[in-house]
C-alpha cells in the first residue's frame, strides 16, 4: 500500500508542479500587455510633462519679448527727450552767444 501511496503522491507532485510551470508562462504573457500599457502611460506622461513645459517656456518667452517692446519703446522716448533738450541747449547756447557778441561789438 505504501507503494501505490507513494505513486500517487508523486504523480499529484507531477500534475501540481506542470500545472505551475504552464501557468507561469501564461501569468508571464498576462503580465506583458501590463507592462506595455504602463510603458504607454508613462510615455504619455512625459509627452503631457514636455508639452507644458514647452507651453511655459513660451509664456516665457512671450513675456520677455513684451518686456524688450517695452524697454525699446522706453529708449525710443529717452532718445527723442534727449534730442529736444539738446536742440534746448543748442538754442539757448547759441543765443548767449550772439548776445556776447552784440555786448562785444557794443564795446568795441
Amino acid at each position: 500500500m505504501s507503494r501505490p501511496i507513494m505513486l500517487v503522491f508523486l504523480l499529484v507532485i507531477l500534475i501540481v508542479t506542470s500545472q505551475f510551470e504552464w501557468r507561469q508562462p501564461l501569468l508571464e504573457l498576462d503580465a506583458a500587455p501590463s507592462l506595455s500599457q504602463k510603458h504607454q502611460q508613462i510615455a504619455k506622461r512625459e509627452e503631457a510633462v514636455k508639452e507644458k513645459i514647452i507651453l511655459s517656456q513660451e509664456r516665457h518667452i512671450q513675456r520677455l519679448n513684451d518686456l524688450v517692446r517695452i524697454l525699446q519703446m522706453q529708449l525710443q522716448r529717452c532718445k527723442g527727450e534727449n534730442e529736444t533738450r539738446n536742440a534746448t541747449e543748442t538754442t539757448h547756447l547759441n543765443r548767449q552767444f550772439i548776445e556776447l557778441e552784440r555786448k562785444h561789438i557794443v564795446e568795441d
